[in-house]
Formats: structure tokens, sequence, C-alpha cells
């Protein structure tokens, strides 16, 4: 039976690459799906007292992005409008994303909806939001008795 030994460890590993795939899955990081005809590329960071999440949307006037938050999921959503094309032109590469677009992104933590802030500049758009008090966390002293 010694020669078995060596796959306890493979079961150990097995097991470990197990729980990191369901702590990944379970991170709160899933999205959903996409709903436009394109998404913008975005990042989300977080730090103590705040989520902060940017998106790519060049070449939209800021008027026409709409911000909104529902259930834990920002949703950031609105339409790039196609720039006319000339009667005898004749295109040779297509690669901007043209029309609606929408992108839902599930927040990590509880933030307070109504301190949100949306800033637009050099087409990306930064939304900024506070955390609530229960997700920032409190920190306990610890005293010598």
């Amino acid at each position: 039976m010694g020669a078995l030994v060596p796959w306890t460890a493979m079961t150990r590993v097995r097991k470990e690459m197990d729980r990191m795939f369901d702590r990944l899955f379970e991170s709160g990081w899933a999205e959903a799906p996409a709903l436009g005809e394109w998404e913008p590329k975005t990042d989300v960071s977080e730090t103590k007292d705040t989520v902060v999440v940017k998106a790519e949307i060049p070449g939209i006037d800021p008027k026409e992005i709409e911000v909104s938050m529902r259930e834990g999921y920002l949703t950031i959503k609105g339409e790039k409008k196609e720039e006319k094309e000339e009667k005898d032109e004749r295109r040779h590469r297509v690669e901007r994303p043209y029309g609606a677009f929408v992108r839902a992104i599930m927040l990590p933590a509880p933030v307070d909806a109504s301190k949100t802030t949306a800033t637009f500049k050099n087409g990306v758009i930064t939304v900024t939001l506070p955390k609530t008090a229960e997700a920032k966390g409190t920190t306990i002293p610890v005293k010598a008795a």
C-alpha cells in the first residue's frame, strides 16, 4: 500500500483547485450577459471606501449615457451613432463599434447609490460609488487583559 501514498497529495491538490474555482465563480464579479450590440471595455477597482468603475466610450456625447443602479448591479448604457458615409465612399476597414451598448456589472460590495458620482473625460466614464458603512467594516481594537 505504500505505492498509493503519493496519490494522496494529488487528491489534496485537486480539492484545493476545486476550492479555488468555487471562489472564483462566487466572488461577485459575475456580469450580466451582453444586452446591446457592443460592450465598452471596463475596469472595476475597489478601495476601503469606494468602488470605481471606468468604461471606455469614445465618440459619444456624455448626455447620451445613462447610468443606473439596481439590485447590486451598475448599468451603463447608451448608443453610439454611426458616422454618415459618403455616397461614393468605399470602406476598407470598419473596426470601431457603433449602435446600442449596455454594460451591467455586479458590484463587489454594497454601495450608497445616493452618493454615487459619474464623470466623463477623454472618452472614459468614471463612476465612483461610495461603500456603505457595513461594507467598510469595523476594526475592533484588542486590549491586553
